[in-house]
């Protein structure tokens, strides 16, 4: 096992990493922005450095994380997700420096962060892709001249995309040519890179991924199934686990695709293929998330897998112990994101301090999250506070224990979803299971959400010009 492990990250996923790192027994080392100096990550790490200050330069800071791990004596860096977690630079730069990259292997970052590649490789599997280009767009008109022959509606997708940016949805030529040049300004401002490509869009599919695992020896395990189908502008806000979709024979199907994809990668660390799945329950392909994500805690939960802990192992080279026939799904997971936003102002972030907390408990509930009653929500960051995940044995258990969860959370001080989330969990749409991607959008009234209409695309374009301009400053 490693001798000690840098986390290259802050707030709720240091934190987890961190308690990860101490029943194995490994010290850990965070790092901190000036911003960030009374977090969580920073009280519960063995020791916490500020790396530069301002509060994103130094959690992109690649070689003064790698100098500050040298310096420190740690042999393994863990990124998390979001910043440097999907940099195959920073996994190359790990490497050289004689650093383990607690992930997959940079070139596999590399193929599989860039989304037309990717596509190419799913091909090559026989993994289902959605119809699309395989090559990025040289221009507005041959997007119209494929878009045309494939039929509305598709979408504009950044190449170097994630996280649901750089995408957008065009129903006609129109759209096409207005949101193109919308669609490559903010993937320039927010990946660096203004390629983009279009493929079809599957009308209100259901949005599953697939959880993996994957040893140094070739050995692979899927841990089942997240549906992820309840979100806002490609922005999850609720996950479950397993889906109420999937019945064995497709949950097998699409597990062994999900394995293949991998394989065609040599995919090593977990990973996540998501899939979308279409009234017809044909299945997918749409990218590969090669680091942990925000909702594996639901998956943790069903499959009593520490995916933390299995990622940490087989970057120091253990193999995976569970055969695929060892896994089992118990029950049923939900986790609900409380961000801090206003659902009646467009999921406005609101940050401030927190002048009241109270977290909810019981059997079946967990939490994952970095506040506390006089923590400062910083306006620099993703305003997730807290993850509320909770477990029971059935859908309808499950659907009620996070119901009483949520009466039970408090936070005072900045409004978040909370209010928003219970309003899901009483819907009777919600608690059937009948719902997809479009749960959200057509059901704005009745979870009294407030969106302004026709004014998102020029605030997008103009917020990319302004992120466009800081970079070059």
């Amino acid at each position: 096992m490693f001798k000690k492990i840098l986390i290259a990250n802050r707030g709720e996923i240091a934190l987890r990493v961190i308690r990860a790192c101490k029943e194995l027994r490994v010290p850990t080392v965070a790092i901190h922005s000036d911003v960030d100096a009374a977090s969580l990550h920073v009280r519960y790490a063995d020791e916490a450095y500020l790396v530069e200050p301002g509060p994103i330069e130094g959690y992109l800071s690649i070689y003064r994380i790698i100098d500050l791990a040298k310096q420190k004596g740690a042999d393994a860096i863990h990124p998390g997700y979001g910043f440097l977690a999907e940099n195959a630079e920073f996994a190359e730069a790990c490497e050289a420096n004689g650093i383990t990259f607690i992930g997959p292997p940079a070139d596999v970052i590399k193929t599989m962060g860039d989304k037309i590649a990717a596509r190419r490789k799913m091909i090559e599997a026989g993994v289902p892709v959605v119809p699309g280009l395989a090559d990025p767009l040289s221009s507005v008109e041959e997007a119209v001249r494929f878009s045309e022959e494939i039929g509305y509606p598709v979408m504009l997708k950044a190449s170097a995309g994630g996280g649901g940016k750089g995408i957008r949805v065009c129903r006609n030529r129109e759209e096409l040519k207005r949101l193109f040049p919308i669609t490559q300004a903010e993937a320039k401002a927010a990946f660096g890179n203004d390629t983009i490509y279009v493929e079809k869009n599957i009308i209100s599919p259901h949005h599953i991924e697939i959880q993996i695992l994957a040893d140094k020896r070739g050995n692979m395990v899927h841990l089942g199934e997240r549906d992820c189908s309840i979100q806002r502008r490609h922005q999850k806000l609720i996950e479950i686990a397993p889906s109420l979709l999937l019945d064995d024979a497709l949950r097998e199907r699409m597990g062994q695709a999900a394995l293949a994809a991998a394989r065609s990668v040599n995919y090593v660390s977990a990973g996540t293929v998501e899939f979308l799945v279409d009234a017809d329950r044909n299945f997918y392909f749409l990218e590969m998330n090669t680091r942990i994500q925000v909702e594996h805690t639901v998956t943790e939960e069903v499959s009593g897998i520490d995916i933390v802990k299995e990622m940490i192992r087989i970057a120091a080279g253990r193999t995976i112990h569970d055969r695929q026939e060892d896994i089992f799904l118990r029950g049923h997971a939900i986790e609900c994101r409380i961000n801090a936003e206003d659902p009646k102002n467009n999921f406005m972030p609101t940050p401030g301090e927190i002048t009241g907390y109270y977290s909810p408990g019981g059997i079946g509930v967990r939490i994952d999250g970095n506040i506390y009653k006089g923590y400062v929500v910083p306006p620099y960051y993703d305003p997730l506070l807290a993850k509320l995940t909770v477990r029971a044995k059935t859908w309808n258990g499950a659907v009620r224990r996070m119901s009483r969860a949520l009466d039970e959370y408090v936070i005072r001080g900045v409004k978040t979803t909370i209010p928003f989330l219970k309003q899901v969990m009483e819907d009777v749409d919600f608690q059937s299971g009948a719902f997809d991607t479009s749960y959200i959008e057509t059901h704005l009234e009745k979870l009294n959400v407030a969106t302004p209409a026709n004014h998102m695309d020029k605030v997008v374009a103009i917020a990319a010009v302004i992120a466009a301009h800081s970079r070059r400053e």
